[in-house]
């Protein structure tokens, strides 16, 4: 496979030329600060600024790889285009473009499943083509799917209501309303791959891929399957968009996790998912093992629906670490929960900071570049927790100009690019509604006998 890498050179002269064309500025590309505020220093309104970043996101999409677009800090985040988003005062999304299932999938019919079914079944069989794995009927008959996810099918259910307001219960198309039940996502996962193991959606919401993947791992450590594959999705919708936009929690502008000047989220969507696979059996068929399992941590705050508890997610990490069979010392890298909302930014590093304390590893956001995938947001994190290890690489967080002094000093949120760094041990944290918090811990692998997950749990 020939790869070709985009130079930092290019990346700033690409954004110079963008950002003088668009804001029609009369100054030459060494004169404009690309670190300066694009509003406040150089005029733009907010229009404005979306066009330059979908620009950016479009022209510098075509010389990136995509395996190589979250060590590249390439943002996925533009204007939205599956709704009609002109009534709300954020526009940004972080949309899967010219998403095509029918080119991944095999075995679906696309037209009986919704967006989110589409996502976890054409991440499920992405995974299982990378792993090399070859089903035969024994390995069917006992691994199975668990899928999390926050709001499920909602862009049907979106569709259903614009149906009922225009003409009334009766118009209800029969086609969509099949389409809702969450736990079609899982089935359509099991479905193409022809699993007939445990299937099962998990919807504690933004940490559910999170609570899925340590779900799964447990039916390989109990002995019950050889092979699991878990993770999560969700989809961009107007409703999921509503109703965050209706708690204030919406960033005005590009997400800027652990920044001074942090507004929100960004709504995103897509699927991600793991293949887990008991070490034998991966050992036998000479898989690629990006990285080992160690263990997971669960904890609910039960405190609060919204606001999240800082001593609470402090012992899911003790449990996880415990579970794991390490100490906060090995942890060579968080990939954090990090929305970029005031409340949990802060919340998340109080309580990190009450685990590591002054000896704090590196955390970073994915969700700088991705925007929130809600259900998917840990799967996520769990796969740049892996790209990490095996790529030796700490992913970045973009956007990050300014970071809140209230963090205090001594922590490394990865805002100034992907530092080639040593990865060990990292730290995949999940946060969700409710007080669900689910924290996975992932370490390199090596030929030996495996460590952490299947230990005496907490």
């Amino acid at each position: 496979m020939t790869v070709a890498v985009i130079s930092d050179e290019v990346i700033r002269n690409t954004a110079l030329d963008i950002i003088i064309d668009e804001l029609e500025l009369d100054a030459e590309p060494d004169e404009v600060d690309l670190d300066a505020d694009l509003i406040d220093i150089y005029g733009a309104d907010s229009l404005g600024l979306i066009q330059v970043l979908a620009r950016v996101n479009k022209e510098l999409s075509i010389r990136v790889p995509r395996e190589l677009a979250v060590k590249a800090g390439r943002s996925g985040v533009s204007e939205i285009t599956s709704f009609d988003s002109s009534d709300f005062p954020a526009r940004l999304a972080g949309e899967v473009q010219d998403f095509d299932p029918a080119s991944i999938v095999r075995v679906i019919d696309v037209d009986e499943w919704g967006r989110t079914a589409h996502f976890a079944a054409a991440a499920a069989r992405l995974a299982v083509e990378d792993a090399g794995l070859e089903l035969d009927e024994d390995t069917r008959a006992t691994a199975g799917a668990i899928i999390g996810t926050t709001n499920g099918e909602a862009p049907s259910v979106d569709t259903l209501t614009h149906q009922w307001l225009d003409g009334g219960p009766s118009t209800l198309s029969a086609d969509l309303v099949r389409k809702i039940p969450a736990g079609n996502i899982a089935a359509a996962v099991s479905v193409e791959l022809g699993l007939y193991g445990e299937t099962l959606v998990i919807p504690t919401a933004c940490s559910a891929a999170n609570y899925a993947i340590g779900s799964a791992a447990d039916k390989i450590i109990a002995g019950e399957s050889d092979v699991m594959v878990a993770g999560g999705a969700d989809s961009v919708n107007r409703f999921t968009h509503a109703g965050f936009q209706s708690l204030g929690a919406v960033a005005d502008g590009v997400p800027r996790p652990f920044d001074g000047d942090r507004s929100g989220i960004v709504t995103a969507e897509g699927g991600a998912v793991l293949v887990l696979e008991e070490l034998e059996h991966a050992r036998r068929r000479g898989a690629h093992i990006y990285a080992e399992l160690l263990g997971y941590g669960l904890s609910c705050d039960a405190h609060h629906i919204v606001h999240p508890d800082a001593e609470s997610i402090a012992e899911c990490i003790r449990k996880a670490h415990a579970n794991s069979g390490i100490d906060a010392g090995d942890v060579d890298y968080v990939c954090a929960h990090g929305t970029g909302t005031p409340t949990n930014d802060i919340t998340e590093v109080t309580a990190t900071r009450l685990v590591f304390g002054d000896e704090h590893p590196p955390m970073s956001s994915i969700k700088s570049m991705l925007g929130h995938t809600m259900g998917a947001a840990s799967g996520f994190g769990a796969i740049a927790c892996c790209k990490a290890i095996e790529d030796a690489f700490l992913p970045p967080t973009i956007n990050l100009r300014t970071v809140d002094p209230a963090f205090g000093e001594g922590i490394d949120f990865v805002g100034g690019g992907t530092p080639d760094t040593e990865v060990r041990v990292a730290q995949n944290h999940g946060f969700a509604f409710g007080g669900n918090n689910a924290i996975t811990i992932f370490g390199a692998y090596a030929d030996r006998d495996p460590v952490g997950a299947g230990g005496q749990r907490r």
